[in-house]
C-alpha cells in the first residue's frame, strides 16, 4: 500500500479502491446500508434503485430507521449534487453481476466513482446466501466493525437453519411459492435458481414450487389462475413498493383462491445480507411450516 493510502479493499468489479483512511462517513444503495447496519455500522445517507420512489422502500430498510438517515432518491432521481454535497468517505453500492451499478444511471455511477471511493459488491444469481454474507462481513470488517454483531447473528442463524431442515424433513412437506405481484391479471413467479434465498430454502429441504430452473430470467410472468394451480401451501410475497399491493388483487379470482388456501408471508428479494436478516427469514419460513 503507498504511503498516501491507509485503507484499501478490492470489491467484486476486482478494483481495488482506497482511501486516505478508513472510512467514517458512508452512503450506500439501501440493501447495503441495511446489511452494514446489522454489522453495527450507520449509514450517513441512501439511495434506491429505479424501481423505487422518492422515498426510500421500507420493504428493503431492514431494522434502518430510515426517518433518521438521509435519503438521495432513487435510480434516475438520485440526487448527485447532494450526495456530493455530503462530502461522504465512501459509497457502498451493489451489481448483479458485472461492472454495473444497480440503481443508479450509468453516467451517474461513473461520475460518483471519479469523485469519491466507490465499493461495489455483487449480490447476483452466482453468489451464494453465504457467500454474499461472507462479502459484506468482510466489508464490515475493513470499515471497523466489532465482532460481536456478527458472532451473535451466526449463533441465531445456525439454530434457525436447524430448525428448518428439521421441519423440511417430514414427509409432509408444505408447497412453498415465491410471487410478485404484477396486477390483477397476472403475477411474476420466481425461478428458484436466480434467488440466493430461494435456493438456500432448497437447499436446506424446503420444497419450493413454481417455474422450473430453464432459461428465462427470474421471473415467469403467468396469469393469477396458473399460479393458483400450483396449489401453495405457502407463498412468500413480495413486499417492496414496486409489487401490485393487496387492494389491488382484490378482483382476482386467482388470487383470492390463493389466499384462501395458504398462508401469504412478506418476502423482500432484496434482503439485507446478513446472519441476523437471513436467520429471520429462515424462522419466518419455519414458523409458517
Amino acid at each position: 500500500m503507498d504511503a498516501q493510502h491507509t485503507w484499501d479493499f478490492t470489491d467484486d468489479r476486482g478494483l481495488r479502491v482506497t482511501a486516505p483512511s478508513r472510512p467514517e462517513r458512508f452512503v450506500a444503495y439501501i440493501q447495503a446500508g441495511a446489511t452494514l447496519w446489522d454489522h453495527g455500522l450507520r449509514p450517513e445517507g441512501l439511495f434506491g434503485s429505479h424501481h423505487d420512489g422518492a422515498a426510500q422502500d421500507p420493504a428493503k430498510a431492514g431494522g434502518l430507521p430510515l426517518e433518521e438517515i438521509r435519503s438521495f432518491g432513487s435510480g434516475s432521481g438520485v440526487d448527485l449534487d447532494g450526495l456530493l454535497a455530503a462530502a461522504p468517505d465512501l459509497v457502498v453500492a451493489v451489481t448483479y453481476g458485472g461492472d454495473q451499478v444497480y440503481g443508479l444511471d450509468p453516467d451517474t455511477a461513473k461520475h460518483l466513482g471519479e469523485q469519491v471511493p466507490l465499493v461495489v459488491l455483487d449480490v447476483g444469481t452466482s453468489r451464494s446466501l453465504a457467500a454474499l454474507r461472507d462479502r459484506f462481513a468482510d466489508l464490515a470488517r475493513a470499515l471497523g466493525a466489532r465482532p460481536g454483531a456478527t458472532e451473535t447473528g451466526q449463533a441465531e442463524l445456525a439454530r434457525a437453519q436447524e430448525r428448518l431442515r428439521t421441519l423440511a424433513a417430514r414427509t409432509a412437506r408444505p408447497r412453498v411459492l415465491a410471487l410478485s405481484a404484477a396486477g390483477a391479471e397476472t403475477a411474476y413467479l420466481a425461478r428458484a435458481a436466480a434467488w440466493p434465498d430461494l435456493r438456500a430454502l432448497r437447499d436446506l429441504g424446503v420444497a419450493l414450487t413454481g417455474p422450473g430452473d430453464d432459461a428465462g430470467g427470474n421471473w415467469r410472468t403467468v396469469e393469477w389462475e396458473e399460479a393458483a394451480a400450483l396449489r401453495p401451501d405457502i407463498v412468500l410475497a413480495d413486499v417492496r413498493t414496486n409489487a401490485a399491493s393487496a387492494e389491488r388483487l382484490a378482483g382476482s379470482a386467482g388470487w383470492r383462491e390463493i389466499a384462501e388456501r395458504a398462508q401469504i408471508l412478506p418476502w423482500n428479494p432484496e434482503p439485507p445480507a446478513s446472519h441476523h436478516a437471513h436467520a429471520a427469514f429462515f424462522e419466518t419460513v419455519a414458523d409458517a411450516m
